[in-house]
């Protein structure tokens, strides 16, 4: 086995010692292998673009600039950005049939009561727990389920629904809405800031 802090001998030895000029022990000193070290790759010189690595993780990198990338295509860990953002709503990416926003409900907080004629929601729950409450009317809300993380809900059109936030921390989720239902860009940072950005 090899000697990690010296590597091959020169030159090599001969069957005969008075036939090497070099004694057996002489080596070349190689440098040796440094795990520490991250070695650059062709990319290294190549300035990061703004949604590249900004702040570490368990693995070591993680996108979280939060904005709207839409319609440019665009790849995120949705778990870790849900979980990153504290505002009320944000858009992710919207493009001309589908939009995904970020929300945060805070505890004791809902979404609001809202119907969407005309469009499909998709809802998923990355953290927290709530209530949603489904109907035909805004007084029958006759669906109610209890959700919590990693839950699924989908809110057909015409449906009045709210979601709830019953737990005793944020509520954390993602949405998605087909076709998009908010002008590109938006970030309503409290629940507050949203209402009086619909009611405008």
């Amino acid at each position: 086995m090899y000697n990690p802090n010296y590597m091959y001998p020169f030159p090599y030895p001969m069957s005969l010692p008075s036939q090497n000029p070099y004694p057996p022990q002489y080596f070349i000193e190689a440098p040796r292998h440094n795990p520490d070290f991250i070695y650059p790759s062709y990319h290294a010189n190549i300035p990061f673009q703004e949604e590249s690595v900004v702040e570490d993780d368990e693995r070591g990198w993680f996108h979280h600039s939060i904005k709207d990338y839409g319609p440019e295509p665009y790849v995120v860990n949705i778990e870790k950005v849900t979980s990153k953002n504290n505002t009320f709503r944000t858009a992710l990416w919207s493009g001309k049939h589908l939009q995904v926003t970020l929300m945060s409900i805070n505890v004791g907080e809902d979404i609001g009561l809202e119907v969407h004629p005309h469009l499909d929601q998709f809802i998923r729950i990355e953290q927290g727990n709530g209530l949603v409450k489904m109907g035909d009317t805004k007084q029958n809300l006759d669906f109610q389920r209890d959700v919590a993380d990693d839950f699924a809900i989908v809110i057909p059109a015409g449906k009045w629904h709210n979601l709830i936030n019953t737990g005793n921390r944020p509520l954390k989720l993602y949405s998605i809405y087909a076709p998009p239902q908010h002008p590109h860009g938006t970030v309503h940072r409290t629940k507050a800031e949203a209402e009086a950005a619909e009611h405008h």
